[in-house]
């Protein structure tokens, strides 16, 4: 449905883009992350025809958007990241002025009906934009982008400023939007894309570093081998058992402390499982282990550690705790195999691309 390639944009001596090639399939959910400046909004504007590429093609249901302007953005719906509202008008006279404007061919009470029952604003389609209040006026924005039903929606940043109330129900309302349409996500924020997302690509100093299933990477997430222990027993012989057992490689104490138990930070070795050899290990020592909770592997350290791999400083480092890069050996190595898989694919894709440049030469 969307397929970018090679895509480049300078702003003089800036590269914001920089030779980025993927694919969107259609019916999924694609979230694209990265840190503010990255160049996800340019390569969301040019997408949709808002600015041009200094090199590169973009093209939307097989439609080049440079060559097909206008055919191509009948099948965009578009949400930047500040709502294109008119404030003075009504939400009834704001999507009829959007209906009129696309040249929609669809009834267009009933369309106009249906749209707004996907986004739920029949309870506010009668009164002025401007009285509303940021959640209602974003999902305003939102049917404008239905508004023709296209095949491709994009949102930039949908969920700024809202409350946590209002960004739920976005988030629920992009999984629905899924169901029927192309949908591109252009976010800074982890839970967006992690909430509703099929798959993630990461973009940093206008580069593709990962390009994953969230799936994949909610699979790996989960693998990582972290607990908080609660474990009645001299604090200093505990830690001291749990740092000499083999196959954990992390242990400390944290501050929480409950009656005679402390609580204690445990990782293992990938692929080890060491809670059974642990509850034993205890129970010789007549030391109850009264909690143990498994904790996921943090997706912002994911992240970060993507970042700072492919980024001159490392985050890391900076933070500069031993403890702290100890823990970070997971995260790292999920990291580096999901940047790996990525610059192996994105080789393979352009590779595709010589050859077709070889056949028309």
């Amino acid at each position: 449905m969307i397929k970018i390639e090679h895509l480049v944009k300078n702003y003089g001596s800036n590269c914001a883009v920089d030779d980025i090639s993927f694919e969107v399939k259609k019916g999924e959910i694609v979230g694209l992350l990265g840190p503010n400046g990255a160049g996800k909004s340019t390569t969301m504007n040019i997408l949709t025809g808002y600015l041009s590429a200094t090199a590169g093609s973009v093209s939307i249901a097989g439609l080049d958007v440079l060559d097909n302007p206008l055919e191509a953005k009948k099948h965009i719906g578009y949400l930047p990241e500040q709502p294109p509202l008119y404030l003075d008008m009504t939400v009834e006279e704001y999507l009829i002025f959007n209906y009129n404007l696309k040249g929609c061919k669809l009834n267009r009470d009933k369309h106009l009906a249906e749209v707004c029952e996907v986004v739920k604003i029949n309870d506010v389609y009668k009164r002025v934009i401007k009285h509303l209040s940021k959640g209602y006026r974003q999902r305003v924005g939102i049917a404008q982008a239905l508004i023709g039903s296209p095949e491709v929606i994009i949102f930039d940043e949908p969920t700024v400023g809202l409350d946590p109330k209002q960004i739920i129900e976005v988030r629920n309302l992009i999984r629905t939007l899924g169901r029927d349409h192309t949908v591109i996500l252009s976010t800074h924020i982890l839970q967006e894309v992690q909430a509703v997302c099929d798959r993630i690509v990461i973009i940093n100093k206008g580069k593709i570093v990962a390009d994953e299933l969230t799936e994949n990477i909610t699979r790996a997430v989960e693998s990582s081998r972290r607990f908080n222990a609660k474990i009645c027993g001299p604090q200093k012989e505990v830690l001291a058992l749990l740092r000499s057992k083999p196959g954990i490689i992390y242990a400390e104490v944290l501050s929480q402390r409950d009656g005679d138990a402390y609580i204690y930070t445990i990782e293992s070795d990938v692929g080890v499982d060491i809670r059974k050899t642990l509850f034993y290990s205890l129970a010789e020592k007549n030391w109850p282990l009264i909690g143990l909770e498994a904790l996921g592997m943090s997706l912002e350290d994911i992240f970060i550690t993507i970042v700072d791999q492919t980024s001159a400083k490392n985050r890391y480092e900076r933070r500069g705790t031993k403890s702290r890069r100890q823990r970070s050996n997971i995260e790292a190595e999920v990291a580096k195999n999901i940047v790996e898989k990525t610059e192996k694919k994105s080789s393979e894709f352009g590779g595709l691309f010589d050859d077709d440049n070889e056949d028309k030469k």
